[in-house]
């Protein structure tokens, strides 16, 4: 059984960048010394729902500062970057850490970070396969050359080589990606927007149930559920409306209104928000309804870095032990 934590970094109101990006390191620190596994950073450009644009230059820095926990990418988007450059620096932060660098990517979205970056929207809509055979046959080899639709390049060594390659896992949304990590036979890491019984069909459409999947979970403990929900309520759409106003397709294509008090109630219907029986029951549900048995918990929803501090030493001390011997 793995327990982590998922960080967004995201900008809080009335803070600045670097209030954000401190606030997250503090983060990671505190779940390494509350007795979490690993934590997972996301990646984001141009907006206030989270401002990491490398998960990788972050974790870096994460891995430097600790000692014990692991440190993944939730995720490294590769429509937007170079898979070999990222399978480089994938590498390397593996060979620093001693192997306590994981990877986990995904296609990302219709976003404007593609014209920014110069790599278009064919490239998110049609070459993500290619992009993750690539980066995996990097991280798998001595040497390579490739001949496909978007990459061509002659035969060179790969350096830095990891003698062991970092895990790598595929964030899935939809049926067509679950079927290409189960055809590469990648564990998938799976979002917050949907609960145990989605997540159960998925595993079973990935077909590979003893991969080490990830599901991921909004948690907020308190002494009640009431509590607990009043927090999110309070907190939450403070900074995920103006976060998500962010989110600007590249080709200008309508998007539903963003609703983020809706979207913060779902939220605690779906996970584990409330005492801390509550949120075992949820998070041992999660991985008696899926067989999913790497947990990863976003903990700075209340919208503080006080709550987040203590809600990440609530968790380590009072649903951790709970969870690991009630699924040992």
């Amino acid at each position: 059984m793995r327990l982590g934590v998922f960080l967004l970094a995201a900008r809080f109101p009335d803070q600045d960048d670097a209030s954000a990006l401190t606030r997250t390191v503090e983060a990671a620190v505190a779940a390494e010394r509350a007795g979490f596994d690993d934590v997972w950073l996301a990646e984001h450009h141009f907006m206030s729902y989270g401002v990491v644009p490398s998960a990788t230059v972050l974790a870096g820095h994460l891995l430097a500062v600790t000692g014990r926990i692991e440190v993944g990418t939730a995720v490294s988007v590769l429509s937007t970057q170079h898979p070999v450059a990222l399978a480089e620096q994938a590498a390397m932060l593996s060979l620093l850490s001693g192997g306590r660098f994981r990877l986990g990517v995904g296609r990302g979205g219709p976003w404007r970070d593609l014209e920014v970056f110069g790599t278009g929207l064919d490239r998110y809509e049609h070459g993500f396969a290619e992009s993750l055979d690539l980066l995996l046959a990097w991280l798998r080899s001595d040497r390579v050359g490739w001949s496909g639709e978007r990459f061509r390049f002659r035969e060179v060594p790969v350096v830095p080589r990891a003698a062991v390659p970092p895990p790598v896992a595929v964030a899935c949304t939809s049926p067509a990606t679950e079927a290409l990590a189960a055809a590469r036979g990648l564990p998938m890491l799976l979002g917050m927007h949907v609960g145990p019984d989605e997540k159960a069909a998925a595993v079973a459409r990935h077909g590979i149930h003893s991969a080490p999947h990830i599901s991921t979970h909004v948690a907020q403990v308190a002494d009640t559920r009431e509590q607990a929900v009043a927090t999110l309520m309070t907190g939450m759409p403070r900074w995920l409306g103006p976060g998500l106003e962010g989110y600007v397709a590249v080709d200008d294509r309508p998007r539903p209104s963003p609703d983020p008090v809706g979207y913060t109630r779902r939220m605690c219907d779906l996970h584990p928000v409330g005492s801390p029986d509550d949120c075992v029951e949820s998070l041992v549900t999660t991985v008696e309804r899926t067989g999913i048995r790497h947990l990863i918990m976003l903990v700075e929803a209340a919208g503080s870095r006080s709550a987040t501090l203590e809600n990440i030493a609530r968790l380590g001390a009072d649903v951790l032990p709970k969870v690991r011997a009630a699924t040992s």
